[in-house]
């Protein structure tokens, strides 16, 4: 089987690692007539061109930046911040066998049956994050009266904050992609239900929320993805029990999939899961990757976007009144 730890190695860069496991996984794929693997090697792909032709950035970023310039002329009260990433190699090589590994089980789970290979590559095509852009916001304590709650205070500027972005960035050539995700939030206006997913009213096991929506760029012909937080569901997610590095529960409820399709009942669940497993047990500090380093799985200086993304845009904005009552 080809894995993506084995090119960790060799103090190549991460463009030079994703074309040569790419180029390694499509000839696997072809001779092996696995079209899973192949529609993988072309996710992967759109990594590299990515990676390659970036140009379209800075455009893209500025256009992003025009919202952040109508939250702060609106919202002057609010303190939020606005980050962009390109999604990281291991990070993307993760979803791509996550997405096979739970859509195949709970396929099984529900049908008995396995899902076709048409269904799964389906789910390799809905990942459409490689960049993303993440608005963060609070409301500073000054701006509370005694007896208000503050989580529903932010949620409800989140929620106004979600109804405004998708016609503000249509207007400047970004396309809201329909989410295929139900149900909504009843305080997303109508039109707007169907391109939100919704990890607030729908959180997931681990306490995730956040509200997400694709666009498609109509310049660079590309995908984004744009999150909406408030600070205490970012704060979850970046250090709290939805964060990346605690995996152990995860790590036992892959292994309890494992255990409900034993090896050899579809090779597709197989594959994706060894190389799902492998990556959760990788010794970054042991990995040799250009521009790369790190003491253990927590002490990492990542200058690559092998293990944390390369950064787009980072914008603050901090709350201008920190006396009078708004």
């Amino acid at each position: 089987m080809i894995l993506l730890n084995d090119y960790l190695y060799n103090g190549d860069t991460v463009v030079k690692i994703l074309h040569s496991y790419t180029q390694d996984l499509k000839k696997s794929a072809i001779g092996n007539n696995n079209g899973i693997d192949l529609a993988h090697s072309n996710c992967l792909l759109q990594m590299i061109e990515l990676l390659e032709h970036n140009d379209f950035l800075t455009a893209q970023s500025q256009k992003i930046r025009e919202f952040y310039k109508y939250m702060a002329d609106k919202y002057p009260f609010l303190a939020f911040t606005f980050k962009g990433r390109i999604k990281s190699l291991i990070r993307l090589e993760e979803k791509i066998n996550g997405n096979i590994v739970e859509f195949i089980y709970d396929h099984y789970r529900t049908t008995g049956t396995f899902p076709s290979e048409t269904e799964i590559k389906d789910q390799i095509g809905r990942i459409k994050d490689l960049i993303a852009y993440r608005i963060v916001v609070s409301l500073p304590k000054c701006h509370l009266k005694a007896d208000e709650n503050r989580q529903a205070r932010e949620l409800g500027y989140l929620y106004e904050i979600a109804n405004a972005l998708p016609d503000f960035l249509e207007e400047r050539g970004f396309n809201p992609e329909l989410s295929g995700i139900e149900p909504c939030s009843m305080t997303i206006d109508g039109p707007y239900r169907k391109y939100y997913r919704d990890y607030i009213e729908n959180p997931n096991n681990y306490g995730y929320k956040s509200l997400h929506i694709s666009f498609f760029d109509n310049t660079s012909r590309s995908n984004i993805e744009v999150q909406l937080r408030t600070k205490e569901m970012d704060d979850n997610a970046e250090i709290g029990p939805a964060n990346h590095l605690g995996y152990e529960k995860r790590q036992e409820k892959e292994r309890s999939r494992r255990e409900e399709i034993p090896v050899g009942k579809c090779v597709f669940f197989d594959d994706a899961y060894e190389r799902g497993m492998r990556l959760q047990e990788l010794d970054l500090s042991k990995v040799d990757v250009n521009m790369f380093g790190a003491t253990n799985n927590n002490l990492i200086n990542d200058g690559c976007g092998l293990y944390r993304g390369r950064l787009i845009l980072p914008y603050e904005h901090l709350s201008r009144f920190q006396n009078d009552l708004i």
